[in-house]
């Protein structure tokens, strides 16, 4: 069983910020964590440019993950960490890495409260590729953002979690996905928030119903399923506090406002074998982009 919590870092704001998360994470689950940077040599003529020679390069590439290797153990001292720098493309590399990790871990470029945070070409290879849980967080990220504000109104790290935010669609629930978010949950001591969004029919759409009856009972009908999927994860894990919310509207905006106050985001995505390249689902390639909260995907079959 995967042992490890594996970290991307490239000596941006945004990968020190993960690594810090991945740190915290690690510590909850009492693993230890590993700081991975993946350098790769430039080609030849810019390698050859003067104070850019490919030794200067490497050997400012590996004092990322040893230095911030230190800083964390300072910051973290019940947490084991563990720095190497691999060579290749780092996509590649994280994405096979992440085949041996209970967690990969990497950063986001952060960017207004609206706009949530943007994930790279390489953020989105890995989570299209790997079928480890993914986890995105945004630069900027606190551990106090992660909690609610203390009595006095001010950010602390000292009190109770946000609640984890599951988006479930009840027609293609997966048991990773579920197992995942609820574990999650159980290890902050906070509740899952479930998140359910659905499309009302297109006679709605064209405005050809006005029945108010009809509608309700639609509402009802997702709402029952909802609760008849989550039913034996809350006997299961009924420690858990579970909130559940089916609403019509874009699943993806839902989600989104949800991240506002959540301690984590889970979204699933479903692996496909496509002689076209694996792709990311439209709701969670909108929630990577948008949400304000770290993102863990998890893939599944």
């Amino acid at each position: 069983m995967p042992s490890t919590v594996i970290v991307g870092l490239d000596g941006s704001p945004e990968s020190h910020a993960a690594a810090e998360w991945a740190a915290r994470e690690a510590r909850l689950r009492g693993l230890p964590l590993k700081l991975v940077n993946v350098w790769e040599p430039a080609p030849t003529p810019v390698a050859q440019a003067p104070l850019l020679g490919a030794e200067t390069q490497q050997h400012w590439s590996e004092q990322i993950p040893r230095e911030a290797a230190e800083g964390l153990r300072l910051r973290h001292p019940g947490v084991e960490i563990t720095a190497e720098q691999v060579y290749g493309r780092p996509g590649e590399i994280l994405a096979r890495l992440a085949e041996d990790a209970a967690l990969l871990v990497l950063g986001s470029r952060g960017l207004s409260g609206i706009g949530g945070f943007l994930v790279g070409s390489v953020g989105l290879a890995v989570v299209a590729h790997a079928e480890r849980p993914v986890v995105l967080v945004r630069a900027g990220e606190q551990a106090a953002d992660e909690h609610v504000m203390d009595p006095s109104g001010i950010p602390s790290a000292a009190t109770s979690f946000r609640p984890v935010v599951l988006g479930l669609d009840p027609d293609s629930p997966d048991d990773s996905v579920l197992a995942f978010a609820f574990e999650e949950a159980a290890r902050r001591a906070t509740a899952l928030r479930v998140v359910h969004g659905w499309n009302l029919p297109p006679y709605y759409a064209y405005g050809l119903s006005a029945d108010l009856g009809l509608h309700e009972e639609i509402v009802r009908q997702q709402t029952a399923r909802l609760t008849e999927t989550l039913h034996p994860w809350r006997q299961k894990y009924a420690d858990v506090e579970v909130v559940e919310e089916s609403r019509s509207g874009s699943p993806a905006n839902h989600l989104v406002d949800a991240s506002h106050e959540a301690s984590l985001v889970v979204v699933g995505r479903r692996v496909r074998r496509s002689p076209l390249g694996a792709h990311i689902g439209s709701v969670t390639h909108a929630v990577l982009h948008h949400a304000t909260a770290p993102v863990a995907v998890v893939a599944h079959g």
